[in-house]
């Protein structure tokens, strides 16, 4: 596709280090540390965003994937970005903020680029689910909370923290945007003895590499 200038927004160090040891020095990636949630990523994102031009955003970082959905260790390519917390609660049950006539939690994606990085991590080598991807600010901690999200947002395939914050400010800047993780851990009750993280980073370095290729 030969992208110009792409911003990459991960939440901390970590992934930071991650993505830029896949990219290897490629000058047509910057990539930056958002901070943790939603409102954190979208005021580095839109501040970045106001200062230099791009032609793409990613939300790139590590991720809970649903089991059965996106397995510990595969990289995850969103195919929507939905905020699954923001709206209200009511005796009928969560009601999003689209139900109430308030806007809109979820951010279109571009499907054919969707569709076209996932397929080329897939060719790769690299395990690949695309599907929804979740923004939540509490993120979840029971079998419970996870069957409930699942219910919201059928289809969906893993959850963090900032995609929709990322995504929010491309979308007011008029660019397309991917959301691009690597699971760390199945969503439910917290174990972090299951967690994967050293696995998921490696993932994560292995999907920018794939990236340099395909933008």
């Amino acid at each position: 596709m030969n992208m110009r200038k792409v911003l990459v927004v991960t939440s901390v160090e970590a992934e930071r280090d991650a993505v830029r040891r896949g990219l290897r020095g490629d000058d047509r990636f910057d990539v930056k540390i958002g901070g943790v949630g939603p409102v954190a990523a979208a005021a580095a994102a839109a501040k970045i965003l106001s200062r230099s031009a791009f032609d793409l955003v990613i939300c790139a970082g590590i991720c809970g994937g649903f089991a059965g959905r996106a397995e510990v260790g595969s990289a995850v390519v969103a195919d929507a970005v939905i905020c699954a917390d923001l709206g209200a609660e009511t005796p009928e049950g969560f009601c999003s903020v689209d139900e109430l006539g308030f806007g809109s939690a979820r951010v279109p994606l571009n499907q054919e680029l969707v569709s076209r990085v996932a397929q080329a991590l897939r060719q790769g080598g690299l395990p690949v689910a695309q599907g929804p991807v979740l923004t939540l600010s509490t993120v979840t901690g029971s079998a419970a909370m996870a069957e409930e999200l699942l219910a919201r947002v059928p289809g969906a395939v893993a959850e963090a923290m900032e995609g929709f914050g990322v995504a929010y400010a491309a979308q007011q800047e008029g660019l397309p945007v991917l959301e691009i993780r690597a699971v760390s851990n199945l969503i439910g009750p917290r174990d972090k003895s299951a967690w994967r993280i050293k696995e998921a980073l490696q993932t994560l370095e292995a999907a920018s590499s794939i990236l340099r290729e395909v933008l």
